[in-house]
């Protein structure tokens, strides 16, 4: 394909890295039932400006991209170079290496848009993540964590109940997908706060893992589902419990607070769980592996060298 035509109000980039999400693995396989396939997929990148098209960015700059159509109303990052509307940019100053940073854009900003917009997690003091040893359940416990929450994991291998622990949960529950039942003979203590990683397949149930007055917030569909059947909301959604979902643009995070999150990573304080990098020309590997949920960590690609 072509080096896409710079344009007013838009950034042409040089790809240098990008991570691999779910959502585009739902389009690969032809699940979404909201998008459009595209030409060139990729929600998110890191890389260099080329030409800012009135961005206030030097070319040759470091930014990230992400949301906004990328790969879906317009071609992505599984390329050389993309073209991005301003909106989506973001500029960064940062020393860590291309892999590092192109594991950080939308994982930080899903967690940050569902943990402070969705769940509003300034107003709880306890938060259960279901689908806890994804990439966005482990950038979720660290998050919450840092915002002083006590922080309940969920994992269906008991082998990486350790794991969790050792990143700083408070309670790991072997989820079979009847939680709220454990939860209540358990520790007796409902959550405030459920983030909903692993979709439709457990969702009525983590509707119970809250008190009244909690919310719960679907932002993931790790358990391959959209849709949820004959749901009956007098009866699947407790009395005052809160349900929402989160799908959020890079609009719900700002500059700041991403540079803010990135000058973290930086100086080794806040820790960011990645998984394996690949190079361009093993972009089917890295699928393949997503496929058979293998990665342990967000899996990244490096820019072809190619370019």
């Amino acid at each position: 394909m072509p080096v896409p035509e710079p344009r007013r109000g838009w950034a042409l980039i040089r790809v240098r890295g990008f991570g691999l999400n779910r959502s585009e693995w739902f389009t690969r396989r032809g699940d979404s039932p909201t998008v459009k396939f595209p030409r060139v997929l990729g929600i998110e990148c890191v890389g260099e400006i080329v030409d800012p098209g009135g961005l206030a960015a030097k070319p040759g700059s470091a930014v990230a991209a992400m949301m906004g159509g990328m790969g879906r109303q317009f071609d992505g990052s599984y390329a050389e170079y993309t073209l991005v509307p301003h909106e989506c940019v973001f500029s960064l100053r940062t020393k860590l290496p291309w892999e590092k940073l192109a594991a950080l854009p939308e994982m930080l900003q899903t967690t940050h848009g569902s943990l402070y917009t969705a769940l509003e997690i300034g107003r709880a003091k306890s938060l259960l993540v279901r689908g806890g040893t994804s990439s966005i359940g482990m950038a979720a416990l660290a998050l919450a964590k840092k915002a002083g929450l006590r922080v309940g994991m969920t994992t269906r291998d008991p082998k990486k109940a350790a794991e969790l622990t050792a990143a700083g949960a408070d309670e790991v529950w072997i989820d079979h997908g009847a939680l709220a039942e454990q939860i209540t003979s358990g520790t007796g203590k409902p959550y405030d706060r459920v983030l909903e990683l692993v979709g439709a397949t457990t969702l009525l149930d983590s509707l119970r893992c809250v008190g009244r007055g909690g919310i719960v917030c679907m932002t993931g569909i790790l358990g391959g589902s959209w849709v949820l059947d004959h749901f009956h909301p007098m009866g699947d959604v407790p009395t005052a419990v809160k349900l929402t979902s989160y799908s959020g643009e890079a609009a719900d995070m700002t500059p700041a607070q991403l540079q803010n999150y990135v000058d973290l990573v930086e100086t080794d304080k806040l820790e960011v769980k990645t998984g394996p990098v690949f190079k361009f020309e093993e972009l089917i590997q890295a699928h393949t592996l997503m496929d058979e949920n293998r990665a342990g960590g967000k899996i990244v690609v490096r820019g072809s060298d190619g370019t």
